[in-house]
């Protein structure tokens, strides 16, 4: 079973959520917060396996209350996806290098929502249909963060070669495919360069790719 808690300030909004998600047999509500410092708290009290956190709350937004929980050991396990109004919201960046595992708007499809859902538990990146990879690349060369150089010299070249893949938004079956692999391979060398890197999901790999300069801003394979 899934457990999912939700954190938005609008109360119609949980309870569609909600209604949507416990109708699921895998998938089950385990909480709920209006705000970013009750969204914390609960997180630490119910150790759920996805948070659907707003962008936009009061007493603490869903950004810092994204950092705190991806930056909390005991909550390795917790994945965030932000929700936000706008496909164009100028923190989704910010928000998936802070440690959330992609995001959705809140328009979105109910399937896409409990795809998603069932998605980030299983490691996957995740991003709105709407959001194409060059908006991702946009947001990525406004980042002010440092070129990964050193930590990308631990990899092989093969795993260089994986993560340019995954930050350009190929999944496992297509990287195989381009690289003439099986998908269990492919998958295998995600998943050690993702060890190596010490990225806690797909998302952050697409993240650091970008900000290494190993996939450039616009390029989309």
């Amino acid at each position: 079973m899934i457990r999912v808690m939700l954190a938005d300030d609008q109360s119609l909004v949980r309870a569609g959520f909600r209604a949507l998600l416990d109708a699921q047999p895998d998938i089950e509500v385990a909480g709920e917060a209006a705000d970013g410092e009750e969204a914390l708290r609960r997180v630490r009290q119910l150790r759920p396996d996805v948070v659907l956190m707003d962008i936009r709350m009061p007493l603490l937004d869903g950004l810092a209350a994204t950092r705190r929980i991806t930056g909390d050991a005991g909550l390795q396990d917790v994945k965030v996806v932000m929700l936000t109004t706008f496909e164009l919201d100028e923190y989704v960046f910010e928000a998936i290098r802070s440690g959330a595992s992609g995001f959705l708007v809140k328009d979105t499809e109910p399937e896409e929502l409990l795809r998603a859902v069932r998605a980030v538990v299983q490691g996957d990146a995740l991003l709105s249909p709407g959001v194409t990879r060059r908006l991702i690349a946009e947001f990525a060369a406004r980042s002010k963060e440092p070129a990964a150089a050193d930590a990308l010299a631990r990899l092989t070249e093969r795993e260089r070669e994986v993560m340019a893949l995954v930050g350009i938004g190929l999944t496992n079956e297509e990287i195989a495919r381009r690289l003439v692999v099986s998908p269990l391979t492919a998958k295998t060398h995600v998943s050690r360069t993702m060890v190596k890197l010490g990225a806690r999901d797909r998302a952050q790999l697409v993240v650091l790719a970008y900000e290494s300069g190993l996939v450039r801003p616009g390029w989309l394979g």
